[in-house]
């Protein structure tokens, strides 16, 4: 496939080739015509790298351009890749996945929790949305500390009859666990680092290392929380409603922390700590690429043919059916990633696995497509996904795909 290189009148650079040219269009439509300031977009197909754009401006008060080595922060986008770090950790047999998380943490046994499933608490239906007391940045800096007050919280329904969002806690569960089976010991955010991010050569942080250029970094502006009640439109309005109740399981899953924008979780204060669930700091094309191979079996990460039938397999529904207890909606999940649902419809089918992250952003493998794909943004929207602009970008990348089979179909 021949590249193109770009500069366009919008601010857009990159490339694509000239079988995803409707991608390129609908990126410079985000800019043109529907509010974007600053993003980048990239798809790999069949292990190939199709598109690579950026766009716009990397931080909401300056005119930086958002450039080839720009970071930005991508929100629940993150976990993801902490899920993909789980799939190594699995691919190596230091876990069941049907197995309680206690075998491995025994401490995590207490309090009505004995019998969770590893399963159980990648799929969102542990019911550990809420850690009490709030965190707050002093006490992420101590995992020690920080196990132990996840180990003592006690879940909010009856483990695997239901599902529902865990927001903020999943990622910290997922690092003690980590720590626990790695024989390094390594934290989640340092085991992505050395099993993921390095052998594939990609810019991507749960953490970030002090020594990053702070230049790099793009900025998000975000919102306060209040301004939701301005965009019920856009929002499931029963979780919005019931997140101004403190004693609601929304509001229980989303106070964890003690921010009130969450863009603070870009802040010096935040960024170089561990948020595996919401803080992760990279590059679209890094999200693509871990994507990449993992919708095409994981061959550069040595994930084994078993991890990679759990990765794919239909999402296991709990017994209250589909309707996600946080997000007020239908949701599926597996492996820690989320999976097409009736209320969110993504990749050619249910094989397809991703995370969509607050404000915009987007990252998802597509197995039968032979698709990796990242939006990433640093003007936060309201939806919870399917972003417009991300939106459109994805259903071009899926239109390049149709045109790509006729025209192999007519040959």
């Amino acid at each position: 496939m021949t590249l193109i290189d770009l500069q366009t009148d919008v601010d857009v650079s990159g490339f694509v080739t000239p079988e995803f040219e409707r991608v390129r269009h609908a990126f410079e439509d985000n800019f043109t015509q529907r509010g974007e300031t600053g993003a980048a977009c990239t798809i790999y197909y069949r292990g190939e790298k199709v598109v690579d754009l950026w766009g716009g401006h990397q931080c909401d008060a300056s005119d930086t351009p958002w450039n080839q080595r720009t970071l930005t922060l991508s929100f629940s986008v993150t976990k993801g890749m902490a899920a993909a770090a789980l799939a190594v950790a699995h691919s190596r047999g230091l876990f069941d996945l049907d197995e309680p998380v206690a075998t491995y943490w025994p401490e995590f046994g207490q309090n009505g929790k004995a019998r969770i499933t590893v399963r159980q608490l990648l799929d969102h239906q542990a019911g550990l949305i809420s850690i009490r007391p709030s965190l707050n940045a002093e006490r992420l800096t101590d995992h020690d500390a920080l196990a132990r007050i996840i180990a003592k919280q006690r879940p909010q329904w009856a483990p695997g009859s239901r599902h529902g969002y865990h927001t903020l806690s999943l990622g910290w569960y997922q690092n003690e666990l980590i720590r626990r089976i790695d024989p390094m010991q390594r934290s989640l955010g340092q085991y992505f680092q050395d099993e993921i991010a390095q052998p594939l050569g990609i810019d991507f942080y749960i953490g970030l290392p002090r020594h990053v250029d702070t230049e790099r970094l793009s900025t998000i502006k975000g919102f306060h929380r209040i301004s939701l009640l301005r965009h019920l439109n856009e929002l499931p309005p029963k979780m919005v409603l019931s997140g101004i109740w403190p004693r609601s399981l929304v509001s229980k899953s989303i106070r964890i922390l003690r921010v009130d924008n969450p863009a603070e979780l870009a802040s010096e204060k935040y960024r170089h700590l561990e948020i595996p669930s919401a803080n992760g700091i990279g590059q679209a094309r890094a999200v693509a690429r871990v994507y990449d191979v993992l919708a095409r079996g994981g061959k550069e990460l040595q994930i084994k043919p078993s991890t990679y039938r759990e990765l794919i397999s239909p999402a296991m529904v709990p017994v209250a059916g589909e309707y996600d207890a946080i997000l007020t909606l239908n949701t599926k999940y597996n492996f820690g990633f989320s999976r097409p649902s009736r209320d969110f419809r993504f990749g050619v089918d249910d094989a397809a696995f991703g995370c969509p992250g607050a404000g915009g952003s987007f990252g998802m493998g597509d197995p039968s497509a032979q698709v990796g794909f990242a939006y990433l943004t640093n003007k936060m929207g309201f939806r919870l996904f399917d972003d417009p602009r991300e939106k459109a970008v994805r259903d071009a990348c899926y239109q390049s795909l149709a045109a790509l089979r006729s025209q192999s179909v007519a040959a």
